[in-house]
């Protein structure tokens, strides 16, 4: 837990010092600046999403950290970033995507937005903002286009 609250705030604290100029940078070079996104740019290379993410948007970009990538099964990433596991990649990474920007403001308990993936997504409120039981760890991270929100895990789409 204390690990967690650590690599949380770490990555709060890394997204909020480039906040200042975030807002001249799209949401792939604010992600790439921040430092801990690693996992999830090569994510986003691999599934071929960079220039979608780099485009006029707005989007709302809900953005797993590398520690969030680590928690998966071991293999998982590995797996996801082979070339034959694009499609699966996509629509993982298309599901941590919402058109438009929705600040943190605008999240109510029960509230469901529907992903560029196409299923929809589940927000709470009680003991913190979450999506799909996903904590938020930090919020409204502003990029020329669109918005980032930090989470602590890899949220996965229905089957």
């Amino acid at each position: 837990m204390i690990r967690r609250t650590f690599i949380a705030l770490t990555a709060a604290a890394s997204l909020m010092a480039t906040a200042s100029y975030a807002a001249d940078k799209d949401i792939v070079d604010t992600a790439v600046g921040a430092g801990n996104f690693t996992t999830l740019v090569a994510a986003v290379q691999a599934a071929g999403l960079v220039d979608t993410l780099k485009g006029a948007g707005p989007f709302t970009v809900f953005a797993p950290t590398d520690a969030a990538f680590a928690a998966l099964p071991a293999g998982t990433v590995e797996d996801l970033l082979k070339p034959e596991n694009k499609d699966k990649l996509v629509a993982i990474l298309t599901y941590h995507v919402v058109a438009g920007k929705v600040m943190s403001s605008a999240l109510t308990e029960g509230m469901t937005a529907a992903t560029v993936q196409g299923s929809n997504v589940t927000f709470t409120l009680e003991g913190g903002a979450k999506i799909n039981g996903a904590p938020i760890s930090a919020a409204d991270i502003e990029a020329s286009n669109g918005v980032i929100h930090v989470i602590d895990a890899v949220i996965l789409p229905p089957m």
